[in-house]
């Protein structure tokens, strides 16, 4: 499975919670991924930031990859999100989700003390994850959340590891996208932003792991599949479908906006609670959100 390189469409999906105990639900779970592989995608990514990774405790993250594992089919990807505070940590969450069956793993950089972590000791922390894991290792850029860029540069640093083979950007900002397409043209070099799905692509990007995709899956499958059929218009036009999803939905509220997408195109889809201190979605923003989903 992973002797092949990682393309295609992803989501990076989220983590289901019961209205009533807060606990993850492994059936909503469950439905959601076989909804989405229906649909079109290439695989998951479970335990991402839409996932809401950084509330989740670690056996949590264990399981739902062990849950994803049963009802994924073998040539989807399933990846799991370990990136952690330590790199004892993210070397544990690593270990686990190779052994529950994940294809590959998404390494966030360190972001407490992001201000003290510098170049060569993210190389570093990058270089022993990759060393301990028995599955391939992404990197993940989302400065968003961690406020520690990972420097193109720092990527061509990691280049020589056998065991590091891509990259996520979630930077949103095309120049960055492109930098790291030049920087590391031997890795899969993934989008986070389903904004720029088609750009990325033009780009010679490997495809994307857009949380857009959790509740806009065909739209973002049909651009894949229509650029590599040479239908650049047709890619076009469901780009420009998907700008507002993403900006509107995505962009302003976070796993919640998504899982609130999710509830108003239902058809099996569960996008249900956030897990606090998340706080939910205002009555508002969700009325906005289905009509963004329905138009």
């Amino acid at each position: 499975m992973t002797a092949r390189q990682l393309a295609g469409v992803l989501a990076p999906i989220t983590t289901p919670f019961d209205r009533t105990t807060g606990d993850v639900a492994p059936v909503h779970l469950r439905d959601n991924v076989m909804r989405l592989v229906q649909d079109g995608l290439d695989g998951v990514v479970v335990a991402g930031s839409t996932g809401e990774s950084a509330l989740l405790d670690a056996d949590e993250q264990r399981r739902m990859v062990a849950w994803v594992r049963d009802v994924l089919p073998d040539q989807r990807w399933l990846v799991a999100g370990t990136g952690a505070e330590s790199t004892r940590q993210a070397v544990a969450l690593t270990r686990a989700a190779a052994a529950e069956g994940a294809d590959a793993v998404l390494v966030r950089p360190p972001s407490y003390f992001s201000a003290a972590v510098s170049p060569a000791s993210l190389v570093d922390y990058y270089r022993a994850v990759a060393e301990a894991s028995p599955i391939p290792v992404l990197v993940y850029n989302i400065p968003k959340y961690t406020h520690l860029p990972v420097a193109a540069a720092l990527l061509q640093q990691l280049a020589g590891h056998a065991n590091i083979v891509g990259v996520k950007d979630s930077s949103g900002d095309p120049k960055n996208l492109a930098a790291y397409r030049d920087a590391v043209p031997q890795w899969s070099v993934l989008v986070g932003s389903g904004s720029l799905l088609y750009a990325a692509l033009e780009l010679g990007c490997d495809g994307g792991v857009l949380a857009v995709a959790c509740f806009a899956a065909r739209v973002c499958a049909g651009i894949l599949a229509a650029f590599r059929a040479g239908d650049r218009a047709r890619a076009g036009s469901l780009q420009e479908r998907l700008v507002p999803l993403d900006k509107e939905i995505v962009a302003k509220l976070g796993p919640g906006g998504v899982k609130a997408a999710m509830d108003a195109v239902g058809g099996g889809l569960y996008g249900g609670p956030v897990r606090p201190p998340l706080a939910p979605v205002a009555a508002a923003d969700r009325e906005r959100v289905a009509k963004l989903v329905a138009a």
